[in-house]
């Protein structure tokens, strides 16, 4: 008889490691989950394997899944790691250098260690290939659009789950719906059908909504101000736009949702930066009902989105008129759909799981 095998979900953050641990079969089970923190001088897969090595005594490794923060314009399909791959994935590193370069370290370190263990690759820009050209195509010279420069969007297998879930909940595919990703890095997604029609993210992560420490969108008059008023490069530019910006900036120096809700009462620049925050999400929602024709639903996620009712509730604020309405009590207890009986659309509350959608694609390909 075979044993029962395993499959590794991983997720690289710039601090951390988010990993699932999955049965290896078509319908893979969570049998455990957890974080690494990275530390300089200690190896990170060392330490994976360290949380999960009595599961996979019982459950030996079938490969290892990784989630890509970019495929550019052709890696679109969950792929299996080869030499090939490896370098079409180092000549994308300049579309995210801030992500695919440590993505791509990880997966030589599992190589490294493990050699004979497969791996896989899921791509986070992947669920917006479906992006009609009104969308995609930015207003920039076509010299640059020919070198990849267009919208991509971001948070591709939160969607993917989130659209899987929401079908799973209402028994058919999400007609019109705008699915909401809200946490340290936020973004909405506009969906037909299951199909990705429109989203906030553009070229890079930094676009669309405020987020915790990035701009968002921005006159791109302020980018050129700011880099001739500090004499900046391109690397403390991106800095500025990155990490030292969002709510942190508006706010003075926080970033987390909750502490901004808690000190909000006395203190008016976090009120400030929470007030933008679900001001420019409300926006968006109601530009992607426009663009949608109509909404059917709207999903709210991410570690904001699931847990912040009181950010919900100020999104929610002034979409009457498109058809929203909420349950004040049902939203204050974070309840799975959040909206009044008589709303025309269903106001779901769905924790995203970006590891489950790794973990399946993995066993798809290494069955």
């Amino acid at each position: 008889m075979v044993a029962a095998r395993s499959v590794l979900a991983v997720n690289r953050g710039s601090s951390s490691v988010k990993f699932g641990l999955f049965t290896f079969e078509p319908d893979p089970q969570l049998i455990s989950r957890g974080t690494v923190e990275i530390e300089e001088g200690r190896d990170v897969v060392d330490r994976l394997a360290g949380q999960i090595a009595d599961e996979v005594a019982r459950r030996p490794l079938a490969g290892v899944a990784h989630r890509l923060v970019h495929g550019g314009p052709s890696l679109v399909n969950p792929q299996v790691v080869n030499a090939e791959l490896i370098g079409q994935l180092r000549a994308l590193a300049h579309l995210a250098p801030n992500h695919l370069p440590d993505e791509i370290d990880l997966i030589d370190k599992f190589s490294a260690g493990h050699p004979s263990l497969p791996q896989v690759v899921c791509f986070d820009t992947a669920f917006h290939a479906s992006l009609p050209e009104v969308a995609r195509r930015l207003p920039i010279p076509g010299e640059y659009v020919a070198k990849g420069v267009r919208r991509y969007g971001f948070h591709g297998l939160s969607y993917t789950y989130l659209a899987g879930e929401l079908e799973r909940r209402t028994g058919s595919k999400p007609g019109r719906a705008v699915l909401a990703h809200l946490g340290n890095g936020s973004s909405l997604a506009a969906v037909r059908d299951g199909r990705s029609i429109d989203t906030t993210m553009g070229f890079t992560p930094i676009g669309g909504v405020v987020m915790s420490s990035r701009t968002g969108d921005l006159d791109p008059g302020v980018v050129t101000h700011i880099a001739r008023l500090g004499g900046f490069d391109a690397d403390r530019l991106d800095d500025v736009l990155s990490h030292r910006s969002g709510l942190k900036a508006i706010s003075g120096g926080t970033t987390d949702m909750r502490e901004l809700l808690t000190r909000e009462k006395h203190d008016d620049a976090c009120r400030l930066a929470v007030d933008i925050y679900c001001y420019e999400i409300r926006k968006r929602v109601g530009a992607y009902a426009a663009a949608l024709g109509g909404l059917d639903a709207l999903v709210f996620s991410g570690g904001i989105g699931e847990r912040a009712h009181q950010v919900r509730a100020r999104i929610c604020m002034g979409l009457e008129f498109i058809g929203v309405h909420l349950d004040d009590d049902v939203n204050a207890a974070n309840g799975p759909i959040v909206s009044a009986a008589d709303s025309r659309v269903a106001v779901h509350v769905i924790p995203t799981d970006e590891e489950i959608v790794m973990a399946r694609a993995a066993c798809r390909l290494l069955q």
